[in-house]
């Protein structure tokens, strides 16, 4: 499937994200084939290149509800549900992890065990490292985040990178607090964390030049976008030719609360602060433009998309007014049902 993107944006830019275009599965007969092809099939793809793949295999829910998930998250040290089973003597396998971008082991090699893996020490973007007599191979289909965690933010920064405030560290009480920040250097911008999503869409567009740059950024909200995706696709059928794309747009990832306060209308505890919240627009109808028809189709998916999935449940708010040079949705994943017109 053919993917088309434009020069991607400079992450520091303060204007709305470069335009991305994604091509989509979409013919009835490609829908079949698949569904017709065994499960465990499915799951394994992502995995065969590997050279002890008789001995390993993706869990059910490997990659997400949508199947296109390629971000974990993990604190140093701590477990991470990553998404192998042991098929055989789990005593045959080893494992470690690489730096993404690099090929030396960071830690000692453990023994693979079953899904939950023990993450690296440092915060980092990390690859899964699978040794087995002699043999070693990385999987780079997922990638885990070691996060800095959030207690390591010295006052509003963290290593002079300026974050701010939250409001649980100053009220205390029901307010959220992220658990850790995903740190990010240039050559991490452009890493995918979906299928169609990177790194970079989600980064805070605040002006500053500084690196590395730090994200909050929930696997259950790239999770429901790619649901979103999926299900616009699914309602246009086979009006549209199977090789067309779908252009779209992320708005706003992640903010900073010393950025969100500066957004104009935004909430005081907008969701965008602790990374499960984006402002989107989906090119829904295949007409070349960005308009609140657009919207309404993205907002139809939506609600089709915590039907199915009640555990996505969240957020949603339409800004189709005429002060927004281009309508969006806010979706989120805050596990609770929220609607609002912006």
């Amino acid at each position: 499937m053919p993917v088309e993107r434009r020069a991607p944006r400079a992450p520091s830019h303060p204007a709305r994200a470069g335009w991305l275009t994604v091509a989509a599965f979409l013919t009835a007969a490609l829908a079949v084939a698949e569904l017709r092809q065994p499960a465990g099939d499915i799951l394994k793809k992502p995995f065969q290149n590997l050279a002890i793949a008789d001995l390993v295999s993706p869990s059910a829910d490997a990659f997400g509800k949508s199947g296109e998930v390629k971000l974990r998250v993990a604190l140093p040290g701590e477990d991470v549900e990553y998404p192998l089973e042991v098929e055989g003597d789990p005593t045959k396998i080893r494992y470690s992890w690489v730096r993404t971008g690099s090929d030396s082991l960071v830690d000692a090699a453990r023994p693979l065990g079953g899904a939950k893996l023990v993450a690296p020490s440092a915060p980092g973007m990390y690859h899964l490292a699978l040794l087995s007599e002699g043999q070693r191979t990385v999987v780079s289909e997922m990638t885990v985040a070691v996060l800095v965690p959030f207690a390591e933010k010295v006052g509003s920064s963290i290593n002079g990178y300026r974050i701010g405030t939250y409001l649980a560290e100053k009220l205390g009480g029901r307010h959220d607090a992220p658990e850790g920040f995903i740190e990010v250097g240039p050559q991490d911008v452009d890493l995918a964390v979906t299928k169609h999503f990177r790194v970079g869409d989600f980064l805070t567009h605040d002006g500053q030049s500084t690196w590395p740059r730090y994200v909050a950024l929930d696997p259950k909200l790239l999770d429901k976008l790619e649901l979103v995706i999926e299900q616009v696709v699914r309602m246009r059928g086979d009006s549209v030719a199977p090789d067309r794309s779908v252009a779209l747009d992320v708005h706003s990832g992640f903010r900073t609360p010393i950025h969100n306060v500066a957004v104009k209308r935004s909430a005081r505890d907008s969701r965008h602060q602790y990374g499960d919240a984006a402002d989107v627009t989906i090119d829904a109808n295949f007409d070349g433009r960005f308009t609140a028809a657009d919207s309404r189709l993205v907002a139809l998916a939506v609600e089709a998309v915590e039907q199915d999935h009640p555990e996505l449940r969240g957020g949603m708010g339409l800004y189709t007014s005429r002060r927004y040079s281009t309508p969006y949705v806010h979706i989120d994943a805050r596990g609770k049902r929220a609607r609002w017109r912006g």
